[in-house]
């Protein structure tokens, strides 16, 4: 609509003719009517008996608009934050899911928001919407969980490309929270404590049979000197009392209580 060229006719210009005309005649009292003030991040789409005039948008600062002709709408070209209410999905492995997030985006073409669309903000929240559910529905929910961003950027991109001729620039997208079934919270927390489980038993086992060769060396070591287990004893014996006080039976071997006994006979 906005790249139309055609123009008012003759009896578009005699109307405007005697707009001027009455503005010349009531001037000064018309030109407070005529004149308006359009803000830095504001811009007019004026129009002149139904067309857009000069087909680009006026301002910012002041523009002229004649009376019974010239009608016009300010747009605001301020990004707009929207959040999207939270949608019911459902994925691809069959796990309901509700998803809400967050659209940034700005108006860069005031003509073709007020020429190509009715309202560009409700548009743009309803297709982002509708977005939102057509993308996340060709996903399994281990993808929704740990891939957000990449989402995210596939929903901009496809939001990007069908607002592009409403003159609106999707600058970002992001996924804000991502709501489960209880009875699937509590499976993912069964499932993830199972998992924990079987690596703390390997992780155990693992440093068994590393004690256990560590043992069987330690053995092998002993084994060769027959004073070093009753030196060993004695250790564990003064590591043991230093740590409990307490009555502690130590067994001794009964060899050293054979050889005393032939000593002493034969003394």
């Amino acid at each position: 609509i906005a790249d139309r060229q055609e123009g008012i006719g003759v009896c578009g210009w005699i109307l405007v003719s005697l707009s001027f005309l009455l503005v010349l005649i009531t001037f000064p009292v018309s030109i407070w009517a005529c004149i308006k003030v359009v803000r830095e991040y504001e811009r007019a789409v004026v129009f002149r008996l139904g067309r857009i005039l000069s087909k680009k948008a006026k301002g910012p600062g002041l523009i002229l608009v004649l009376p019974c002709t010239d009608t016009f709408t300010k747009v605001d070209l301020r990004t707009v934050t929207c959040k999207i209410p939270p949608q019911e999905i459902l994925t691809r492995d069959a796990v309901t899911a509700q998803v809400d997030g967050v659209v940034r985006y700005r108006i860069h073409s005031a003509v073709s928001a007020v020429a190509n669309v009715t309202d560009v903000h409700s548009a743009t929240l309803l297709l982002a919407q509708t977005t939102l559910r057509n993308v996340l529905g060709t996903q399994s929910l281990a993808q929704l969980l740990a891939g957000r961003e990449d989402i995210a950027h596939s929903i901009q991109a496809t939001l990007d490309s069908a607002t592009e001729q409403w003159g609106v620039t999707v600058a970002r997208v992001e996924i804000k929270d991502i709501r489960i079934p209880m009875a699937m919270q509590r499976a993912m927390a069964a499932e993830a404590e199972a998992a924990r489980e079987t690596k703390a038993k390997v992780v155990a086992a693992e440093g068994e049979r590393n004690a256990s060769k560590a043992l069987q060396k330690a053995s092998m070591v002993l084994s060769e000197s027959p004073a070093a287990l009753p030196l060993r004893y004695l250790q564990t014996l003064t590591a043991v009392a230093a740590q409990n006080n307490s009555t502690i039976v130590f067994p001794l071997p009964m060899n050293m209580f054979g050889s005393l006994g032939k000593k002493s006979t034969g003394g």
